[in-house]
């Protein structure tokens, strides 16, 4: 009545003998890796694949085999993160980036923007709206849209400032309307 099934007493002796190999995995990934969250996943790994082994030769050296799979589960991270270049990721930043969520009012005032900034181009003379359109949306500079178009520099520059007070003063009527 006392007596444990036998796989209870089988996981009671892994976790015993375990212990050891976790606190040694856990320090060598630690010196390896500064997120405390992988190195936990890390040393998962590695029983993972222990666990995992489909052989049924005995492990000569137990010391030797998980230092070989650590050694093995570092380089497949590194592979991974080579590969998905996470080392150039950015972590958003919510108090910076804003939480607003996209709802429908926020969308329509957006669309009405995006309208009213449209017409506004639409209604510039076609020699200055191309003029904007090629500096200020495709970044052309002044001297490439003057060769572009057969005009002077003087001529560019004149039709963007153009541009901008025109745009400048439609939007300035439709916020104040």
């Amino acid at each position: 009545m006392g007596r444990k099934p036998q796989d209870q007493t089988s996981r009671e002796t892994l976790a015993r003998e375990a212990g050891p190999v976790r606190r040694w995995l856990t320090g060598y990934f630690r010196r390896r890796v500064r997120d405390d969250d992988e190195v936990e996943d890390l040393v998962q790994d590695v029983f993972t694949r222990i666990v995992a082994r489909d052989s049924e030769e005995s492990v000569g050296h137990l010391g030797g085999y998980v230092l070989r799979t650590a050694a093995s589960v570092l380089a497949d991270r590194a592979r991974r993160r080579a590969v998905r270049r996470s080392d150039l990721h950015v972590v958003l930043d919510s108090d910076r980036m804003g939480d607003d969520e996209l709802d429908p009012e926020r969308v329509l005032s957006g669309r009405e923007d995006l309208n009213a900034v449209t017409a506004a181009l639409l209604s510039l003379p076609e020699r200055t709206r191309t003029v904007f359109v090629l500096r200020r949306l495709e970044g052309q500079r002044h001297a490439e849209i003057a060769r572009h178009l057969g005009i002077s520099i003087s001529a560019v520059e004149k039709h963007m400032v153009r541009a901008m007070r025109h745009l400048s003063a439609e939007m300035e009527k439709r916020d104040g309307a």
